[in-house]
Parts: structure tokens; sequence; C-alpha cells
């Protein structure tokens, strides 16, 4: 394709940013973790992003990842790929509303959960427990997400994405609420020494702030992404009736997901327009705090049984020591090697120790692959 025709389809990529917010982050603005040239792309470096993330193996796994429920038989009931679609549509609309980058907003959402282990929040409670037991270093999925784009992508070598990107998806954590959301300026070595602090200090992880409004948005997207379909989840199910989410919560944010979802998003908007942070009312903050509360206690604390519970922390322990093993002994015919380290790049296995090779093998199973692991060497 000719300079000039490829330079005019960039200008009509890039043609909306010229009404963008003056708070908003542009294409021109992205980062990329390694220099690197795209020849011949007409693709602005966020959007460039949102391809990278969609097309990995990684986000294929989304779909068959727990989102609260796990094995559940009502097929309404909501994956991690749901979650993710939904964060990435709230973020956007707010995004929309407030003039921000888009294209950053989508990168950042449909990126955010790709840490997740089987089992959800759980296999990433019980992760944590080896890890620090392991290796002195905690695990946590938003840590994770910025590392499979950093090192496990394209067979141990990453993605490149921009540090907006990664920034974002590593501040995510929407189990932090707060009533305002302010952007913090960092630069690229400022986002990786935050980012390998998460590792070993918990209040740099607890701390952690967004590089740009954009992120910001995802931030609080994520609690709105969830806390009102968890409800819905949770009713589908039997586990809980609508009758009994608490009367106050229900006069401030709605009764049913849409509902709350609505209410949340425009008082943001109203409150935020203009503005170089995301804020809440005070009401709507007290509102969702409340809720988050009730979810809690009412779903997330009832989700698996005590049986349940032992069972995943006994057959993730059993995989980790059993992998761990088959490193030590190079046992080839191990899943480990067959379906993990054979097509990793020889950096990978050189720049990591095993444990912790281990770690990101187990980090990314599936559900469903996470209980056939465990059935497999039971039955050996």
């Amino acid at each position: 394709m000719k300079p000039e025709i490829i330079e005019q389809i960039q200008n009509n990529f890039i043609l909306k940013e010229k009404n963008l917010s003056k708070y908003a982050t542009k294409s021109s603005e992205g980062i990329r973790i390694h220099k690197e040239e795209l020849k011949d792309d007409i693709r602005p470096n966020f959007y460039h992003d949102i391809d990278r993330i969609i097309h990995s193996l990684s986000y294929t796994r989304y779909i068959d990842k727990t989102q609260v429920f796990s094995f559940q038989e009502n097929d309404h009931v909501s994956k991690r790929i749901v979650h993710v679609q939904l964060v990435s549509k709230i973020a956007r609309t707010i995004g929309r509303a407030l003039n921000l980058n888009e294209d950053l907003i989508e990168a950042i959402a449909l990126g955010h959960d790709i840490g997740h282990t089987p089992i959800g929040h759980t296999g990433e409670a019980i992760l944590n427990e080896i890890s620090l037991r392991e290796t002195n270093t905690m695990f946590n999925h938003n840590i994770q997400s910025v590392r499979n784009y950093l090192v496990l992508e394209k067979n141990g070598l990453g993605n490149n994405l921009t540090v907006q990107t990664l920034d974002g998806i590593m501040c995510h954590n929407g189990e932090m609420l707060s009533n305002i959301y302010e952007p913090v300026s960092k630069t690229k070595q400022e986002f990786l020494e935050e980012y390998e602090k998460c590792y070993t200090d918990q209040e740099t992880l607890k701390k952690v702030r967004p590089m740009t409004l954009e992120g910001c948005v995802v931030r609080i997207s994520d609690i709105i992404g969830y806390i009102g379909r968890d409800i819905e989840d949770a009713i589908n199910i039997g586990m809980l009736t609508r009758e009994e989410v608490p009367k106050n919560i229900k006069k401030v944010l709605g009764t049913s997901n849409k509902e709350i979802v609505n209410t949340i998003i425009l008082d943001i908007v109203a409150n935020s327009l203009d503005k170089p942070y995301i804020k809440l009312s005070n009401s709507v903050y007290q509102a969702i705090f409340e809720l988050k509360k009730f979810n809690y206690e009412n779903i997330y604390a009832k989700a698996n049984t005590k049986e349940q519970l032992d069972f995943y922390r006994e057959g993730m322990n059993l995989l980790f020591q059993k992998y761990l093993k088959d490193l030590e002994t190079k046992n080839k015919n191990s899943d480990i090697y067959k379906m993990f380290l054979n097509t990793m790049d020889s950096s990978y296995i050189k720049n990591n120790d095993k444990k912790r090779i281990v770690i990101d093998y187990i980090a990314g199973m599936t559900d469903e692959y996470f209980m056939n692991s465990i059935k497999n060497i039971n039955k050996c």
C-alpha cells in the first residue's frame, strides 16, 4: 500500500481524537515497553493493543474461567468472559460520555482479568498461599495479568503492549472502592518498578493507582460490572432472592442489574464531566459500599462449600508439587512440558526458576483443565 494512502487511513482512525477531552490520553502518547517499528500498520497504538489482546491464547481461555460460581448446571451464570465484556461496555459508555480515549479503555478492560486462575478468587487465594510459601512472593491476578502480557504470551516473548494499557490492567482492582479516582503520572521506568514491588510489598499493591483517566474509568467499571450481575447470578441459582437486598440500597441504586448499572454510570458522568478525575456522589458511593458488603456476606462467602474449598486447595497443592517434581526430574512426558514449556522460547526457561514456571502454568489453566489435571494425577 502506498505511504500516502496509509497515512490517510491512519488519520481517519484518529480523527475522533480531535474532540477528546483535554484530560484524555492521545494515541500519540502511547509508549511501548520495547521499541517497535510497525510497518504499514494503519492502527493507532491503543487500538493495536486491543487486537493483540483479543488474538492472544490467554484471551481464548477466559471462556472457561470462573467469575463467582464454578461448575453450575445453569447456563445463564456468568463466566469470566462475560464479566470482561460487561466491564468493557460499561467503561466505554462512561468514556464516550466524558470524551476519553475509548481504544485505551477497551484495551485495559479486555485484558484486565487475564491473570485470573481457575476457580476465580478462590483459586487466586490458594495460589497466593503456595507462592508465599514457595517463593516468598505474592500472587495477585492483576499482577499476573501484567506478567501475562509482559512475559508469557507469544511463547514467552510477551505482547509488547503500551505502558498505559499495562498500567491500567495492573491498577484495575475493583475490590478497592473509592469515591474519587485520580490518575497518577508515571514514566515507563516508574511503572516497571511499581509492578516489581507488587510481588513483595502489600502496601504498594494496595496503593497502586492508574496513570491515565481511562485507567480510572476501567477501575470503577470493574465494580459496576460485577456488583449487580453477581446478584442476578445468585438469584438464578436460588442462592438469593431480590427481596433480600436491603431496601436502603435498592432505594439509591435500584433493584435490578440494569438499574444499578444505569444509576452508577449516570452518577459518574454527572460528577466527572470535564474534570481530571472520576467521582461518585456520596450517596451512590455509600450504597455501593454497602452492596459490596452485602454481596460478600451473602454471595461470595457462600459460593463454595468447605468440602469444595478443601478439594481445590488440596488439588492445587498436588498439582504444584507434581509439576515441580517433573521439572526437577526433567520428565518430558509431563503435561507441563507437552502443553506449556515445549512451546515456550528458551529465554523464558532461562530467566524463570522452576517454581515460578509451575505457578505460571497453573494460573493459566481453565476450570475444566484444572479439574482434569487433578483427575489425571490421581489416576497415576
